[in-house]
């Protein structure tokens, strides 16, 4: 495994070639990013317990979106069947995974943990429980701090953990050195991660501004604008985790089933024919 250092207009590359993955197969990533969404969902519903087990199978769900990607590429139909593709190859291939889901859930929990020191715990209980928004509560000085610090906490965490599933599944890495590894080639390739990032910024608020003029004009009401925004959410995450599997093959030696194209095989010259020179 190499590390490899791009130019910031890759980030531009990521985007675009996450759009072309997506409009492939709109349908099934679309359904598969849906039903990851609804079971984890319906996980962290299960109290206390359902939410831990949730952060520690989100790593597994990540893979799953990026295997769903490349095989798009390669022309083939996702199918749902690889949310369990954690669990279908071998025995350490699971408890890299699942430690790995470990170690996301014991960060995560602790930057709640440091959140609920500065408003009570009140984002911590929206944020895990779903507790309901009130419109004091979300204009209350200590719930916005509260909700600003775990924001900015959340994103060097998942730095660590944007490449390590990858690493784990297509090149075999314990996961503490994955994670090691996905930080380094996030750092290292910090200005193509910012023009990712801002890229994908831009795009949601002018779609959600666009959505917002178009609802005006056709006089559609609160409910209708809200779903809409809802489905376009959705489909930009979708697309954003289709985008993964890009990054992480122009930031490492990849498999070859992660390339556009098969391996070149050199071919030998052809002989001249008979009678030329």
């Amino acid at each position: 495994m190499k590390l490899h250092i791009v130019p910031a207009q890759t980030g531009f590359t990521w985007v675009k070639l996450g759009v072309q993955a997506f409009r492939r197969q709109p349908m099934a990533l679309a359904a598969l990013f849906f039903l990851s969404f609804v079971s984890m969902s319906l996980l962290a519903s299960v109290p206390v317990l359902g939410s831990i087990a949730s952060l520690v199978l989100l790593p597994s769900v990540t893979l799953a979106m990026m295997v769903a990607t490349g095989e798009s590429i390669q022309g083939q139909t996702p199918t749902p069947a690889l949310l369990l593709v954690t669990f279908r190859k071998g025995r350490q291939h699971l408890r890299h995974m699942l430690l790995l889901g470990v170690l996301y859930a014991v960060g995560f929990l602790g930057i709640m943990g440091i959140s609920a020191l500065v408003d009570g715990g009140r984002f911590a209980q929206v944020y895990m429980d779903g507790a309901p928004v009130t419109q004091q509560l979300a204009s209350d000085p200590s719930f916005q701090k509260a909700m600003w610090t775990a924001t900015l906490l959340s994103l060097p965490w998942s730095l660590l953990f944007w490449h390590a599933p990858g690493l784990v599944h297509w090149h075999g890495i314990p996961p503490v050195k994955a994670l090691f590894f996905s930080l380094m080639a996030c750092v290292r390739n910090v200005s193509a991660c910012l023009v990712f990032l801002f890229t994908w910024l831009g795009i949601g608020v002018v779609g959600a501004m666009l959505i917002s003029v178009i609802s005006l004009a056709l006089g559609l009401g609160g409910e209708a604008v809200g779903s809409l925004l809802v489905a376009a959410a959705m489909m930009m995450a979708t697309t954003i985790l289709a985008c993964a599997v890009f990054i992480f093959r122009d930031c490492f030696e990849p498999p070859e089933r992660l390339t556009h194209e098969p391996p070149h095989t050199p071919q030998p010259p052809t002989p001249p024919a008979a009678g030329q020179d």
